[in-house]
């Protein structure tokens, strides 16, 4: 297998003295009304995908508030207490203000803090600030998905997540999202006065978006109570059309239909309002979900119809006293219809005991990619080339805390092989792989901090012994050829056949408050803050690795700057994250 022109250049940049940075980094295009940028994607014609998160100036309806209410009237006395008396600064805003419709940044934060910590009740206004970019051609725009124009006020609801996954060559991508929330009026059986409730349709629907925007759901197998279904990745076959995978409902277990008839009467509340707290049941534990998902192949004709629709299997046979609601999920395929992914399997040592790894979803098998004996407890494969060649992680126990470490799994060989990471207890994850079998991803990097580490991208090639920090590949100094290099390459989710690197760098920049403003101290000095940003790594001929001198180089922090907020990359999106085929 040949490597890329990246690899090359990290080998001979190990062996040779730094005279050039290995990498140049280019700020991609940003929307104007979002805080931070994450790519998920992108193509070997340069198309990048991705998502966009903390909006600024989200719509707040008030036309349903009672502001007399406790609910809100405490919560108001213990945000005063707790962000302005602590600091002895006198508040911005009162709950009358708000009522008539005028907020200001604080009045805007308070209300954006209540309605989260209320997120689980169906009677207050829901919020999301997630919306799919195309971050080419420049400059970036919004991508909606599923989300529709508000009836309470200008602009769409922004109460549903629109999330991208994935882009084929030719430009057509998928991802997923849920039914904006609609606000209804509902009187209780026993009620004089109607209620106010926030309802949707469904909880996921995948969807596929051509290269001119237009936008198509994939149904579910079952779309009982709404069902679910979501869209990973996409591939082109070589007969024109596509191959999409992800995962679908295909019905409801037995105790989930008890909890459905016992509950969904609709007599104290709306039916959907029921079937939406059913499905919040499986938020820590997939296995009491309200619907059987498995993973699914699609088969799209070259003008973006669906043709078939297939399942792809679970990782293990239920039993007739089974009341679980397994799961099994596809991440990536590629171009020969070979998938990857996720699947509930028993334990190989106890029958009763379920756990969630990686799997190859082949000629209908689905077939585990790690050894269990060896203590791997969790994991994910993410990506697949047309080579054979999977990467993913897995999750076990080193050193006593519970640790992620990626791997690669030839399919020609069936090894799987875990490379060195950054150190023993470093968890890493893998995010793409191109034709060459160069792997991308993100690892720990801090020693010392066991709790919470910062992360930064590695690129690694298959059959190396070892990955290579991406931030030792990149400039010691800024343009000017004096300041430290303002960029920390914390996250690579996509990388072409040519070794071009998209991913996420954290850098500081002038801190705005909830309005998208520039915030100021009480002496009017601008504050600053550390925001995630798109950027693209191109490779330098002949370049080589900088030795940085000691005051601009540190083992494992190239500047300064808190990543504590990296945690958001992770979980939440790393079923999302693409790769190239």
């Amino acid at each position: 297998m040949k490597k890329s022109l990246v690899a090359l250049s990290i080998v001979a940049g190990l062996s040779a003295s730094a005279q050039a940075a290995v990498y140049q980094l280019e700020e991609l295009s940003t929307l104007a009304s979002a805080k931070h940028h994450y790519i998920v994607d992108a193509n070997n014609n340069g198309e990048v995908i991705g998502q966009a998160r903390g909006l600024y100036n989200l719509p707040i309806d008030v036309s349903y508030i009672d502001f007399t209410e406790s609910a809100i009237t405490r919560a108001y006395d213990n945000w005063e207490k707790r962000e302005f008396d602590a600091i002895d600064k006198e508040i911005t805003f009162t709950l009358d203000d708000i009522a008539a419709g005028d907020l200001n940044a604080d009045a805007l934060t308070f209300m954006l803090n209540f309605l989260a910590n209320a997120n689980g009740d169906e009677n207050w206004q829901k919020l999301a600030d997630v919306v799919a970019v195309n971050f080419t051609p420049s400059p970036a725009v919004e991508q909606v998905l599923l989300d529709q124009p508000s009836t309470d006020y200008d602009g769409y609801t922004r109460s549903v997540s629109n999330l991208y996954n994935a882009i084929s060559e030719d430009g057509v991508r998928v991802g997923s999202g849920s039914a904006p929330y609609e606000k209804i009026e509902f009187t209780p059986q026993g009620e004089d006065e109607p209620e106010t409730f926030f309802v949707r349709d469904y909880r996921s629907r995948g969807v596929v978006v051509s290269p001119s925007g237009e936008v198509r759901t994939l149904q579910p197998i079952s779309d009982l109570y709404g069902g679910t279904s979501t869209a990973s990745d996409i591939v082109q076959r070589p007969d024109g059309g596509y191959y999409v995978v992800g995962s679908s409902s295909i019905g409801v277990p037995a105790d989930r239909q008890e909890d459905y008839d016992d509950r969904c009467d609709g007599e104290d509340e709306p039916i959907a309002v029921c079937v939406w707290r059913l499905e919040n049941v499986a938020s820590g534990n997939t296995l009491n979900g309200m619907y059987d998902r498995r993973a699914v192949i699609w088969t799209l004709d070259a003008d973006l119809n669906t043709v078939e629709t297939k399942e792809l299997g679970l990782g293990l046979v239920p039993k007739e006293d089974d009341d679980n609601a397994f799961v099994s999920m596809a991440l990536a395929v590629n171009s020969q219809g070979i998938a990857v992914g996720y699947s509930h399997v028993r334990k190989y040592d106890n029958e009763d005991r379920i756990s969630t790894l990686p799997v190859l979803f082949k000629d209908g098998e689905v077939i585990e990619l790690l050894d269990q004996k060896d203590d791997w407890f969790d994991g994910k494969a993410v990506a697949i080339n047309d080579e054979g060649i999977i990467t993913g992680f897995g999750s076990k126990r080193i050193e006593g805390r519970a640790t992620t470490k990626f791997f690669y799994h030839d399919i020609n060989t069936g090894q799987t092989v875990f490379p060195s990471d950054y150190f023993v207890s470093s968890s890493s994850v893998a995010r793409a792989i191109n034709a060459n079998g160069v792997i991308i991803g993100e690892g720990e990097v801090d020693v010392v901090n066991s709790t919470s580490r910062r992360r930064e991208g590695f690129i690694y090639s298959v059959g190396d012994d070892k990955i290579a920090n991406i931030n030792d590949l990149l400039p010691c100094y800024d343009i000017d050829g004096e300041s430290n290099y303002p960029y920390n390459f914390a996250e690579a989710t996509a990388i072409d056949d040519d070794g071009i690197i998209y991913g996420v760098a954290t850098k500081t920049k002038e801190k705005l408050n909830a309005r998208g403003e520039v915030e100021v101290d009480d002496s009017g000095k601008v504050l600053y803050e550390s925001v995630a940003t798109p950027v693209k790594l191109s490779p330098i001929a002949g370049g080589e690795i900088e030795e940085c001198p000691p005051e601009a180089a540190d083992t494992y922090e190239r500047q300064s700057g808190s990543l504590g907020w990296l945690a958001l990359l992770t979980l939440p999106l790393l079923a999302l994250r693409r790769r190239f085929k």
